[in-house]
């Protein structure tokens, strides 16, 4: 395993810096209700991670990736659950005429739970998380030692690397609240936002599965 750590290291850094589903959906909450709305989004994104260590562990995901139809049923669930939260955002792009922050509040209103089941839900049903963790963690993992035990440490390893980044990304986003509160960027953004994750899951939704 000290062998392999910087190998891990830098590929999970690699996986998370790769703006796709989890960018947006920590971008678009973060509008919503703030650093702590993204953050929350952003914790459930990365225990969906656990999950992911675990049926690989398991062996399930070579289930999942040799059976059509088993995978098939997975993608187009995440790719569904992409398309929803895309056309949620584009409803309020057409219907809203407020910002995406009260500059004069300092409390944003939000769910936490609702937070962290759209993160946890948009991670553990993204088919390509599936296929990272099938494909790469066996790599770095000594067949001696427990499968279980080393596929959690790494999970842990990317969950640490996740926080960091997506929390630095929310961030970003809350600090730029001043341009953000203008109703006219607000509608913007939830339409460039929504268009891009229905465009992901349509995407995810074709993609050939092998």
């Amino acid at each position: 395993m000290l062998l392999d750590f910087w190998p891990a290291l830098i590929a999970l850094t690699l996986l998370t810096m790769t703006p796709g589903a989890d960018t947006l959906i920590i971008m678009k909450n973060t509008s919503r209700g703030g650093l702590v709305d993204g953050s929350i989004t952003s914790l459930g994104i990365c225990s969906g991670l656990f999950i992911h260590a675990l049926v690989s562990a398991a062996g399930i995901s070579v289930i999942l990736l040799q059976s059509a139809t088993a995978f098939s049923a997975l993608k187009l669930a995440g790719a569904a659950y992409l398309v929803w939260l895309g056309i949620g955002s584009l409803r309020q792009a057409f219907r809203s005429n407020t910002a995406l922050f009260d500059v004069q509040s300092k409390e944003h209103s939000f769910s936490a739970v609702k937070s962290f089941q759209e993160g946890f839900l948009s991670n553990v049903l993204n088919p390509k998380t599936v296929i990272f963790y099938m494909a790469f963690l066996p790599q770095f993992i000594n067949p001696e030692g427990s499968a279980l035990g080393q596929s959690m440490a790494l999970a842990t390893l990317h969950f640490s690397i996740a926080m960091v980044w997506q929390v630095s990304l929310a961030l970003t986003v809350n600090k730029a609240r001043l341009w953000l509160s203008r109703p006219a960027v607000n509608r913007g953004f939830n339409g460039v936002t929504g268009s891009l994750l229905v465009s992901l899951g349509i995407g995810l939704a074709l993609q050939k599965s092998h």
